[in-house]
């Protein structure tokens, strides 16, 4: 009979790490854990700690720090199916899980499933014939290497590319492969597990051009897969039950979404929404259950585009971005960098994304030329992203795979900076007050249209006090709001009031905060 090996790859959320582990191990299944290295180790331990006494589930003899798109995440998985399967001899599947995956069918369905069909279910499509990717750059995925992670260190990671694209350093493809592209949860025979670990110990070129492609979960396990197994032992799918949005984005479930999901031709769904608790909860105790008869109807598809065609009310199947109940979650944390001389906050955030984590975002509101992923068109005009603008952030935390995410925005978009204060968000706010010259002044009439370059020098010198009062009142507004957490850096401050500012805004050291705030010329014009 069937035993599944389930390689869990996780970032957050210990207890529901721990609930996962043994909802789906209580029946005699196994699992290897890799928990990010970026993830807070007293949450590992605690993970650690509770299954250490059982003897189903192992972990990864190696933590890394995994980021969307880069080879750590094809690594990671590789260092769980090692352990899985030094761990779990007699495991017959491995399985691709992520935190977001809960089973919608028994272990006594899968398993029957499973012995019933020998084969390796995985999305293997050609590369470069497949419409698999819509948006975005194809071939160069491969032909170009990519050191730098696209969502934190966007600069680096396009500079690179740029530069490799402007001198030709292209490289070839290995020359017995056929690159193939689907979605990376799978579930893989045990046969075809031992031979891409046979193999990558002999292909160690394989392993170097993967390790600089970029989004290698895409492609990495779906070309070896095809290399090494027969066409004909390949079932093109995944077992995992996933839908996107016409924008996108993955579709999340909720409580009542418990009947349509066990009626779906898979084993697992993803995303389950954090609230849907009872949804949980269900699903949780359904895996152990003996003698349940599914009736698949595999409607699920049809019945989300039917719906969202035709526009919906309440949360039954996650709201259009228009809707203005839309909000960006209880989990989520946002930071609001509020600064008129835009230069000063851009650099501020350069300290930032480069000092931590934290994926940080440049004046989306304000200039239509902000460095942004392609999310379906709602980010193409500076009209849509106000309009839409916490759907806009929302995709942006799917996007960077983080729960905080950094912003720039200018004092006049204090209905913005309202706007977000109010949602279930934790959000932050932090004001950068700076000492205005007339020099600037006259500049900033200039760039926003108030002044041209031939405007008569005495007409520019009449507008400058309207424009600092303007600037003044802004900044009064701000403060007046009341925001919770609203914290300021002051241009006149000594550099030590600014530093316990930053760690408190940031929730960070204040060892780190004094590294972002090194910047000579952070104040200047």
């Amino acid at each position: 009979m069937a035993k599944i090996a389930y390689i869990l790859l996780c970032h957050k959320d210990p207890e529901a790490i721990i609930a996962q582990a043994e909802q789906l191990t209580a029946v005699g299944d196994c699992m290897a854990i890799h928990f990010d290295a970026r993830a807070k180790a007293t949450d590992y331990e605690r993970i650690r700690k509770a299954l250490e006494s059982n003897p189903n589930v192992t972990f990864a003899r190696k933590r890394i720090k995994c980021g969307w798109g880069e080879w750590s995440l094809v690594q990671a998985t590789l260092y769980a199916v090692q352990a899985a399967v030094d761990a779990f001899p007699r495991a017959t599947h491995f399985y691709m899980l992520s935190g977001d995956c809960m089973a919608i069918k028994t272990a006594e369905y899968a398993h029957r499933f499973l012995d019933e069909n020998d084969a390796d279910f995985i999305e293997s499509h050609d590369f470069f014939e497949s419409n698999w990717i819509k948006t975005g750059m194809k071939a160069d995925r491969l032909i170009y290497r990519h050191y730098f992670n696209e969502r934190t260190q966007s600069r680096r990671f396009y500079g690179a590319y740029e530069l490799q694209k402007r001198f030709n350093l292209t490289r070839d493809i290995p020359a017995d492969l056929q690159v193939m592209i689907g979605s990376q949860w799978w579930c893989l025979r045990r046969r075809t597990i031992e031979m891409i670990l046979a193999f990558l110990r002999e292909r160690r070129d394989v392993v170097r051009f993967f390790s600089s492609t970029w989004i290698p979960d895409e492609t990495f396990f779906q070309t070896l897969v095809r290399h090494l197994i027969p066409k004909e032992e390949i079932n093109n799918r995944t077992l995992t039950f996933l839908m996107f949005s016409d924008y996108g984005m993955p579709v999340t479930f909720y409580n009542d979404h418990y009947d349509m999901l066990l009626g779906q031709d898979y084993l697992f769904a993803r995303k389950i929404s954090p609230e849907a608790h009872e949804l949980k909860d269900r699903l949780g105790r359904l895996y152990a259950t003996e003698g349940v008869t599914f009736q698949v109807s595999n409607e699920g598809r049809s019945l989300y585009n039917f719906l969202t065609g035709r526009g919906r009310v309440g949360r039954r199947y996650a709201k259009r971005f228009w809707e203005a109940a839309n909000t960006l979650g209880p989990e989520r944390e946002l930071f609001l960098v509020v600064c008129k001389k835009w230069h000063v906050a851009k650099r501020l955030i350069d300290q930032i994304a480069s000092e931590t984590d934290i994926p940080c975002v440049e004046y989306l509101f304000n200039e239509l030329a902000t460095p942004l992923p392609d999310l379906g068109g709602i980010e193409t005009t500076l009209t849509k992203r106000s309009r839409h603008r916490r759907a806009l952030v929302q995709m942006l935390f799917d996007h960077f795979g983080s729960d905080r995410l950094v912003l720039c925005l200018d004092p006049s978009n204090l209905d913005i900076v309202q706007d977000f204060c109010a949602d279930q968000a934790r959000t932050h706010v932090l004001e950068i007050e700076c000492d205005y010259s007339n020099d600037y002044l006259i500049g900033h009439a200039r760039r926003v249209g108030l002044a041209g370059e031939t405007s008569p020098a005495e007409t520019v010198e009449r507008l400058l006090p309207t424009i600092r009062n303007d600037i003044a009142y802004e900044s009064e507004q701000i403060r007046g709001s009341g925001f919770d957490g609203y914290l300021r850096l002051r241009q006149s401050a000594p550099n030590s009031e600014n530093e316990r500012a930053l760690a408190q805004f940031l929730g960070i050291a204040e060892n780190k905060a004094q590294a972002i705030m090194r910047l000579d010329y952070l104040f200047c014009d």
